[in-house]
C-alpha cells in the first residue's frame, strides 16, 4: 500500500500517529539494546574517561548527521521545511534550559529518553520520575510556568523570524554535515574498538541515529500528500510526553506524531528488555535518591520546554539538521550534567568513600 492509499485509508492524523509509532519502536528497541544514555556519556567524560558510553552516544549522534544529511542530499527531507528550523528560536533558552536539563538528567540518573525506556523495562524509579517530567513539561508549555518559560525565551532570540541554520550561517557546502557525521562516527568507532565493544551494540546505538532519520522522512513525505498542515518534525521527549499525558486526559485531544511516539518508544524497549531477560521491577534506593530524581524531573521538564527540545529533541533530533539553538542547548546539558556531577556526586562519593 502506498502513502496515498494509506492517507486515504485511514486519514491523515492516524497516519501520523502511525508514522510516531514506527520511529518509537524502532528508537525504543535500539535504545534499550545500545543502552545509549546522553547523562552516562556526560558523567564518563567528566570523570576524565572515553569509554563506552561516550563511544555509543558518539555513534548515535554521528549516524543520525549521516543519515539525515544524506536524506536531505536524496531530497527525502528538506530540513528548511521542519518545525524547529522555519520558526524563531531562543538563545537565551537555549543556555539557561539547556543547563536546567543537564543538571536535572544528571539528579534524575537519566535524560527523558532514557527515563522512558526504563520505564519500560520495569524501573518504578524511571515511572515516577517520568511521570513528574511529563507534567511539568505541560505546566510549561500551557500552565503555571508557561509565563516564566516565555519571559526567559523572549530574553535573546534569533533573528529574521527563523532559527539560524549553522551550516548555511557558516557558509559550509551542503555536503559538509555529511563529512562532519563520517568524521564523528570514525572517533566513536576508534573508541568502539579500544574499549571492545561488540558489534551488536554498535548497530543498535547507531539504529538510534536511524530512527531520528526515518522520523524525519516520514513526517516529511507526509505533508506531500496531506490535505491539512502535517509538521515536519522527529524523535523528541518533551513535547511529547506532555501531548501524551493530555491525549488521555482531555477528551478533545487528536492524533498526531507525538502521540504514536511515546507508547512506540515504551512498546519496543518493553519488547527488546522481554527478548533479551532484562524485565525487572526496580524501585528507588532511599527517600535522598528519590528527592533528587524528583527534583531532577522538574528540572528536566521546564528545561527541556524551555531549550526547545531534551537531550534527544535538541541534541540529536535538532543537531542532525544543524539548528543553532539545539547545538547550544547541547552544549550547555553538557555543561549543567558535568557540573552538577562533581558538585554533587563525585563529592557525595568522596565523603562516602
Amino acid at each position: 500500500m502506498d502513502l496515498i492509499s494509506l492517507v486515504e485509508r485511514i486519514g491523515e492524523a492516524p497516519t501520523a500517529a502511525l508514522f510516531g509509532l514506527a520511529t518509537g519502536i524502532t528508537f525504543g528497541v535500539a535504545a534499550q539494546r545500545s543502552r545509549f544514555c546522553l547523562r552516562a556519556a556526560t558523567v564518563e567524560f567528566a570523570r576524565g574517561r572515553m569509554e563506552d558510553k561516550v563511544a555509543v552516544w558518539l555513534l548515535t549522534f554521528s549516524t543520525a548527521l549521516v543519515w539525515v544529511q544524506a536524506a536531505q542530499m536524496l531530497g527525502l527531507m528538506d530540513a528548511a521545511d521542519a518545525r524547529m528550523m522555519a520558526v524563531p528560536g531562543s538563545w537565551s533558552g537555549a543556555i539557561i534550559g539547556g543547563l536546567m536539563f543537564g543538571t536535572g538528567m544528571v539528579l534524575a540518573r537519566g535524560c527523558s529518553g532514557r527515563l522512558l525506556v526504563l520505564a519500560a523495562t520495569g524501573n518504578l524509579r524511571s515511572v515516577v520520575s517520568g511521570l513528574i517530567f511529563a507534567v511539568v513539561a505541560q505546566m510549561s508549555l500551557s500552565g503555571l510556568l508557561s509565563p516564566a518559560r516565555d519571559r526567559i525565551a523572549a530574553l535573546w532570540i534569533t533573528e529574521g523570524g527563523r532559527n539560524m541554520d549553522l551550516l548555511a550561517a557558516t557558509g559550509l557546502p551542503p555536503y559538509a554535515g555529511l563529512v562532519l557525521g563520517a568524521l564523528i562516527a570514525v572517533l566513536a568507532l576508534v573508541l568502539a574498538r579500544r574499549h571492545r565493544i561488540g558489534a551488536a551494540r554498535l548497530v543498535f546505538a547507531s539504529g538510534v541515529g536511524f530512527a531520528v532519520a526515518l522520523g524525519w522522512v516520514l513526517t516529511y513525505a507526509l505533508p506531500q500528500v496531506a490535505f491539512d498542515p502535517v509538521q515536519i518534525e522527529s524523535a523528541t521527549f518533551t513535547g511529547p510526553s506532555a501531548h501524551t499525558l493530555m491525549f488521555f486526559l482531555d477528551r478533545d485531544a487528536v492524533l498526531e506524531f507525538d502521540i504514536g511516539l511515546v507508547p512506540g518508544v515504551f512498546i519496543g524497549a518493553m519488547l527488546a528488555a522481554w527478548f533479551a531477560g532484562e524485565m525487572r521491577l526496580q524501585a528507588f534506593d532511599g527517600p535522598a535518591t528519590m528527592r533528587k530524581a524528583m527534583i531532577g524531573a522538574a528540572l528536566m521538564g521546564f528545561g527541556g520546554m524551555l531549550a526547545g527540545g531534551c537531550a534527544i529533541g535538541a541534541g540529536v533530533t535538532g543537531g542532525s539538521i544543524f539548528v543553532g539553538t539545539a547545538w547550544t542547548a547541547l552544549f550547555f546539558m553538557w555543561v549543567g550534567a558535568m557540573a552538577t556531577d562533581y558538585l554533587i556526586d563525585q563529592r557525595s562519593e568522596a565523603v562516602t568513600a
